[in-house]
């Protein structure tokens, strides 16, 4: 496992700053990779989040899924990558002894940050950037958090990394057992190599080899001149012969794999299409034959029709063409008799038109309907006339009475020579 690195201030999201950017701050370089350090700190906290049995522990608890190797390398969704950081920090932060409740989703997001930061803190961890690179879920700052609290509570359990230990892999020795009773072909080979090799360990002397020889040449001599004249009994040879019979005999065990196998079957199968084929190839020969022949009739028979009804063809043909002007000429009829109906549709349309309205010009020239209608609102009207001009009489005499009231009424203050307090209080 690779060890955690302290992201310096002036780097944001693995990458340095260039230079001249932002002024008096210190400009800090770093190679090529430094880009990619963040996806290589996040494999290593994968791989010791497992160690701390995450998946048991916390993933399947609260139903989450879990992370990829890139999770928070890459930004995908901030406000789940977001809420995921929280919740595996606050799970580290228990795992490593250190009290912490487990953050909302209503939580503010800025409280969460800087608790976990002082946790970090406390840890003997530096975290010199500012707590707004851990609200947005993913980058290096929240890998580097995440591991150093991994750290932390592998340190906590008591977790070392140990030598790897390979398995020893037993050799299985392969016993075949075989019958006593029977000699294989592989069985004889292997004998007689142990019987040369003994020769060849036996026979090193040469003086020896020339002493052995000529001994065996007198045997042979010896032995040849027994052979002509036999002194074995008959019915002991045959008893030995019953004895070794066993032993001699030879079974060369048949394997499904060998070519020679393959070849007798490639020849049974020859055999067989060809005598198949003599059987076959007689009934084919003879519906070719048959076949033929009925093709030649069929053809004899074509050309004897055509030839006796070629002056019925032409007939044919000349009504065909006929026929064919014909639905020409009833085509073209046919569109002049459409457009004349469509004329006649829009002729009648406008007939019925005319029609309807001298109808309504007729019957409202005969109509006395209009003519006893005027006369009524005429009556109705002399009727209103003469009840305004009493109502308007009736006003002008209330008018008139009031108006003369008022004037005597004006005389009499005239000549009043004392003006009663009641009148005053009126006024």
């Amino acid at each position: 496992m690779a060890a955690a690195v302290v992201m310096p201030s002036g780097l944001e999201d693995g990458v340095s700053r260039s230079r001249g950017e932002g002024a008096g701050e210190a400009v800090v370089e770093r190679g090529p990779g430094a880009a990619y350090h963040m996806f290589v700190v996040m494999e290593d906290l994968v791989e010791k989040l497992k160690l701390l049995r995450y998946e048991e522990d916390l993933l399947r608890k609260n139903n989450l899924k879990p992370p990829s190797r890139h999770y928070f390398a890459l930004p995908t969704n901030p406000g789940e990558q977001f809420y995921m950081f929280c919740t595996l920090a606050a799970w580290l932060i228990n795992k490593a002894g250190r009290p912490f409740e487990q953050p909302q989703e209503y939580d503010d997001p800025n409280a969460t940050i800087s608790n976990i930061l002082s946790e970090l803190r406390s840890f003997g961890r530096t975290a010199d950037f500012p707590p707004s690179k851990l609200k947005s879920g993913y980058g290096a700052h929240v890998c580097y958090v995440l591991d150093c609290l991994a750290e932390e509570a592998l340190k906590y359990i008591g977790f070392t990394w140990k030598r790897p230990t390979y398995p020893v892999e037993e050799l299985e020795e392969e016993t075949v057992a075989e019958d006593d009773a029977e000699l294989t072909l592989n069985k004889v080979d292997e004998e007689f190599v142990e019987e040369e090799t003994d020769n060849e360990e036996n026979f090193i002397d040469l003086s020896v080899l020339k002493a052995q020889t000529y001994r065996l040449d007198m045997n042979e001599s010896a032995k040849q001149e027994d052979i002509l004249e036999s002194t074995t009994d008959a019915a002991e040879w045959s008893l030995e012969v019953e004895r070794v019979l066993p032993q001699l005999k030879v079974t060369i065990r048949t394997d499904n794999k060998d070519w020679r196998i393959h070849v007798d079957q490639m020849h049974q199968h020859k055999s067989g299409i060809e005598s198949a084929l003599k059987e076959t190839k007689g009934f084919l020969d003879k519906l070719h034959n048959e076949i033929s022949r009925t093709l030649e009739k069929i053809g004899s028979r074509e050309k004897y029709i055509n030839n006796q009804l070629q002056h019925l063809i032409q007939e044919y043909r000349a009504a065909q063409a006929q026929l064919s002007e014909a639905r020409e000429r009833y085509q073209q009829g046919n569109g002049g008799v459409t457009e004349r109906t469509r004329l006649l549709s829009e002729v009648t349309e406008e007939l019925e038109k005319v029609k309807q309205e001298m109808e309504e010009k007729g019957s409202s020239m005969t109509d006395g309907a209009p003519l006893v209608k005027i006369k009524q609102s005429l009556t109705k009207l002399k009727q209103e006339t003469i009840q305004m001009d009493i109502r308007i009489g009736v006003v002008e005499h209330t008018l008139l009475q009031s108006k003369l009231k008022e004037k005597s009424n004006m005389t009499r203050d005239m000549h009043a020579t004392i003006i009663p307090e009641s009148a005053i209080g009126s006024y």
